[in-house]
């Protein structure tokens, strides 16, 4: 572990309520060395494939040993199981529900079932494990405890049908919406990566983007086009997204999430 441990929190608290302090304050009571990061608290709630691309996202771009707290947990205080997963130097600790479908697929993965009550609190009621057993868990991880001692691997853990883009031709990408953020840009799932099977010799005039029988622009970057209307760019994440330059896309466009797109080779 780092000298001074990471741990990172994603949640659908939201601020207004004094959940994500609470959990910060149960992980500075037992690690006083910790460095607490917020990644988001604005997930849409109880939506784990939200948190599930977020998480994704995110915690690639922290340092090896960041620890990882995702709380969007619909089934909280259920029989769900609380995790610890251990991914090549990076450890993410949340419910057994789904959210880390995307982490599983990225990579080589081990999953603890966190059952010893040594690392965590006993539950006041079912409706607070992020208080109550993830946060106390990280803390504990985070001064270097050995992950077995938290519990037993398992490998029935549960994933989610996540969307995935296809090529369908030698010229035609398809995919869907996946995630929109607070700017109303809508992500979907095809990628960079996608097109370059389609043409080796990547340049974004040769494809058009498909969505509700539009053709739209791919654009190098968003002021590119100061038009109001919907265009097509590739983002940092090597994503493709929709957008509408200083608008909102996903309000002007009526974008939802599982819309189709495609994308074809000219």
């Amino acid at each position: 572990m780092l000298d001074r441990p990471i741990i990172t929190l994603t949640t659908d608290f939201g601020l207004k309520d004094p959940f994500v302090g609470i959990m910060k304050g149960v992980i500075l009571g037992i690690n006083p060395k910790a460095k607490i990061i917020d990644i988001s608290h604005n997930i849409t709630p109880q939506n784990i494939f939200e948190a599930a691309h977020i998480i994704s996202m995110g915690y690639k771009y922290f340092p090896p040993s960041t620890i990882h707290v995702i709380v969007v947990d619909p089934q909280v205080g259920s029989a769900r199981r609380p995790l610890l997963i251990s991914s090549q130097g990076h450890y993410f600790i949340g419910p057994d529900n789904g959210v880390f479908t995307l982490v599983y697929e990225e990579q080589h993965v081990e999953v603890i079932h966190i059952t010893s009550p040594h690392y965590y609190f006993p539950p006041k009621g079912p409706t607070f494990h992020g208080r109550d057993i993830f946060a106390p868990a990280a803390a504990w991880f985070s001064k270097g405890i050995e992950s077995s001692k938290f519990g037993n691997l398992i490998n029935d853990y549960v994933t989610l049908p996540m969307p995935k883009s296809r090529i369908s031709d030698e010229t035609t990408v398809e995919g869907e919406v996946v995630y929109i953020d607070s700017f109303g840009n809508a992500i979907t799932n095809i990628t960079k990566d996608n097109l370059d099977k389609l043409s080796p010799e990547f340049s974004k005039n040769r494809f058009r983007v498909i969505y509700r029988d539009n053709q739209l622009s791919l654009s190098n970057y968003y002021s590119q086009t100061e038009s109001s209307d919907l265009s097509g760019v590739l983002n940092s994440f090597g994503f493709l997204e929709l957008f509408t330059y200083r608008g909102n896309a996903s309000d002007k466009f009526d974008i939802k999430i599982g819309d189709k797109v495609t994308v074809k080779l000219i």
